[in-house]
């Protein structure tokens, strides 16, 4: 059945914005300018600043859910469901580990490449399995069990280009690439953490989508913002790139936006384009399949290295091109798109549902995971 012209600009809009979220984050973090003293000029290096700004746009989806349910209210016959009242404090848990995560990952972006940073994310796959597996119950297909295998091979190949190209490149340093990639695995063990306790506690409440988004963004928002004022008095010495050498520098980070006004341009990217992410990902996901919004989470990837390549950020490696094949090949693999290949040969469809039987969930499973372009995402 072809798409329809509204699936297609679904599609395109999740893809575009996607990849631009990662591509400004890392704009941002290729620029220099003079901060609020006598300093020279130093790179904008504020991933806290940077995390705020994506909270900012997750929280602008609880906006949008609002507003579209007013212009649905005023119809004679509503078609939106709001869903069940719940207590908002049941997402602080899960936004804590996303604002953790998130914060995580813009420091890590810093260090390493933006195609990197988006392969390595693929991680979350492995850690997500295995916590479903020991606080969910679940067993996992054996394909499953394959795709996690597969998967952390792609990380080590991926993990080897970076070694390789860390000798070559004067970008970064390579002992920032290898913290800079060890960084987005941690993170993804807290991102796992998120979905599993979503799974326990959240979803099981009838929320909307954009619902559950906007108010983790809030939370995330409003905590994040406000542990910017002890940051700015801790001090971490040369792990920090500002010139008081703090935790986070805002206050330096607002005068290097005066200083440089694009510099705020990839920030708002930044802010806007995780804000339609999350409504592409979660429309694409009600029109069209779970499984596309896997598929379009990955193709972003190729997106983003393809656009690293073509303005100079990073140079071509060909260990990275298998990195992420393999890695396209475990995620594939865990989400079960080899099914509808398998299911033209007859005594394969007969082992498919055997599996299905004795490994019950999985298909819930993927569909977890299929939901994480809501972090960091994104970012």
């Amino acid at each position: 059945m072809a798409w329809t012209k509204y699936q297609l600009f679904l599609a395109g809009l999740m893809l575009t914005t996607g990849s631009i979220n990662t591509l400004s984050a890392k704009w941002a973090d290729l620029f220099s300018a003079k901060g609020c003293r006598d300093d020279p000029e130093h790179d904008f290096s504020h991933p806290f600043v940077q995390a705020v700004g994506m909270f900012l746009g997750e929280f602008s989806c609880l906006v949008v859910f609002y507003i579209l349910l007013f212009h649905d209210k005023r119809r004679p016959e509503p078609r939106m469901n709001p869903g069940q009242s719940f207590n908002p404090l049941l997402f602080f848990p899960p936004a804590m580990c996303d604002m953790t995560a998130t914060s995580i990952m813009y420091v890590a972006l810093n260090m390493t490449s933006a195609s990197s940073f988006q392969m390595l994310r693929g991680s979350v796959i492995i850690f997500t399995g295995l916590l479903s597996v020991a606080f969910l119950g679940r067993r996992l297909l054996p394909s499953q069990w394959i795709g996690i295998f597969v998967t952390i091979l792609g990380l080590v190949v991926v993990g080897l280009a970076d070694f390789v190209s860390g000798h070559k490149d004067d970008t970064h340093k390579l002992s920032d690439v290898i913290t800079g990639d060890l960084l987005i695995i941690m993170a993804q063990i807290i991102v796992s953490v998120q979905m599993v306790l979503e799974e326990k506690f959240v979803y099981k409440h009838d929320v909307h989508p954009l619902r559950a988004v906007g108010t983790e963004g809030f939370f995330g928002f409003v905590v994040l913002t406000l542990l910017l004022i002890p940051m700015y008095f801790i001090h971490v010495g040369s792990f920090s790139n500002n010139p008081r050498e703090v935790l986070e520098d805002a206050l330096d980070a607002f005068c290097q936006i005066g200083h440089k006004p694009l510099i705020l341009l990839a920030l708002l990217g930044n802010t806007v384009s995780i804000a339609f992410f999350n409504f592409a990902g979660i429309s694409v996901t009600k029109e069209i399949s779970a499984t596309t919004r896997m598929v379009l989470d990955s193709l972003r990837t190729l997106v983003i290295w393809v656009v690293s390549l073509a303005l100079g950020w990073e140079k071509f490696h060909g260990l990275q091109v298998l990195g992420f094949l393999v890695l396209l090949l475990g995620t594939a693999l865990y989400n079960g798109l080899h099914r509808p290949l398998l299911a033209r040969i007859p005594w394969c469809v007969e082992r498919m549902n055997l599996g299905e039987e004795e490994g019950s969930g999985g298909e819930r499973d993927r569909l977890l995971d299929n939901g994480r372009a809501q972090t960091a995402e994104d970012t």
